[in-house]
């Protein structure tokens, strides 16, 4: 894989890590709600208002397009396990960011990834 490939696939799985990282802090925002058809509406609405979600899914959308440019370069064999970098991205950021748990039991799984991505990055 070369540099280029390379900065699209690891682009492409920041912003959609940062896309999940925002989606999270704009709903923890609205905080906790019932799904019924009453407040669908309503609570549809604020969520639409909140800035982190609508950068989520900014990010979302130009995370397609650098994964796009990504997928035309490196095979989908290749690219398709590098998504698995954005698991070890959020676990570390949401327990920095929202406090949760970072288990052995989750640090042994992220370092079982990063084997993995490294052998697949090798490859």
């Amino acid at each position: 894989m070369n540099p280029v490939s390379l900065v699209c696939i690891l682009a492409g799985v920041a912003l959609n890590a940062c896309a999940q990282l925002l989606l999270k802090a704009g709903v923890s925002a609205v905080g906790h709600f019932e799904f019924t058809r009453a407040n669908i509406l309503p609570v549809g609405l604020k969520l639409a208002m909140q800035l982190p979600i609508i950068g989520g899914l900014a990010c979302y959308v130009v995370s397609v397009v650098v994964w796009i440019l990504g997928l035309s370069r490196v095979d989908v064999s290749v690219a398709y396990p590098m998504l698995s970098l954005g698991y070890v991205v959020n676990a570390f950021a949401a327990w920095y960011l929202f406090g949760e748990a970072l288990t052995v039991q989750r640090l042994v799984g992220i370092g079982i990834i990063l084997i993995g991505v490294f052998i697949l990055a090798r490859s």
